[in-house]
């Protein structure tokens, strides 16, 4: 969520220059990323972050199953339990074998994600803020972007590690030989002249699964983020400077505040996607053609 738009000490930014500004993340090259794949360049801020949350959704999980009581739960029980019990029912539904593993890895990706999500909506002047009061103390920190879902390393990232979770769950369901015959035998059948358009069908099938589950989250996350920058924008349409006129009441505190109450929603959902897609994918992967 942004916050009024600011200038920077020197000069004031232009709308382009105040979008690209907030959008950038900060990295250990000190500088924009110059090739679409380069593994040189680490966003070190989506690596806090994602890291931070999933420590804190560890931290959540321990305590609610330290703090659980065969009595009458309370309220923090309760939401757990719930949680717990729509993760299981979705997953016995979907995965047909041992889900040991799966229900509460599918439990801890819908909390780690409802987490990153969520810091969608700490106002990104805030951010900006920090940095030029870490200055005061001689720590320079550039560009910070806060929401890691908004990365697509990020997003890519976990979508390809549930696709090595596909292949895990595979080999054990199936075994070597079994999802090697799969892939050349499915879907057109097991006719060794099909053996090759099964095996590009297969595969295609696979990076397509890993790229749409990494792009459907990051495509939602950036454009609401991209939607609270031009709604900071509103409230200082004509002068690009910090005002407290009617327009800015209008365009920016009411327009942001409802888009907020609707981001909820937004980042709930996409969660939820997530979860379930990584239950369907796995579920898959117990299935026989």
């Amino acid at each position: 969520m942004a916050s009024a738009a600011h200038g920077a000490p020197s000069e004031p930014l232009t709308p382009t220059a105040y979008i690209a500004e907030h959008l950038q993340n900060l990295n250990n090259i000190g500088g924009a990323q110059t090739s679409i794949i380069d593994f040189s360049v680490i966003n070190l801020d989506t690596l806090f972050w994602t890291l931070l949350m999933g420590l804190i959704a560890v931290g959540f999980l321990l305590v609610a199953a330290r703090r659980a009581t065969s009595g009458v739960p309370g309220r923090f029980q309760a939401l757990v339990e719930m949680l717990v019990e729509m993760v299981d029912t979705q997953s016995k539904s979907i995965v047909h074998g041992d889900r040991s593993y799966i229900a509460p890895l599918a439990l801890f990706v819908f909390c780690w994600i409802i987490l990153l999500n969520t810091l969608d909506l700490v106002p990104v002047d805030w951010v900006v803020g920090v940095n030029h009061f870490l200055e005061n103390f001689g720590l320079h920190v550039p560009h910070h972007k806060i929401v890691p879902t908004t990365d697509l390393n990020a997003t890519l990232g976990m979508s390809f590690a549930v696709l090595l979770l596909v292949f895990f769950y595979s080999f054990k369901a199936k075994g070597v030989g079994g999802f090697a015959h799969e892939l050349l035998s499915a879907p057109f059948g097991a006719k060794w002249y099909l053996a090759p358009f099964n095996l590009v069908l297969n595969i295609i099938e696979y990076v397509a699964k890993g790229v749409s589950l990494g792009m459907r989250l990051f495509g939602n996350m950036y454009a609401g983020e991209l939607i609270f920058l031009l709604i900071a924008l509103l409230g200082s349409i004509w002068t690009f400077s910090l005002d407290l006129s009617v327009l800015g009441l209008v365009g920016h505190v009411i327009a942001g505040s409802a888009w907020a109450i609707f981001h909820i929603l937004v980042i709930l959902l996409q969660a939820f996607i997530f979860m379930m897609l990584t239950l369907v994918y796995i579920g898959q992967a117990h299935s026989h053609h």
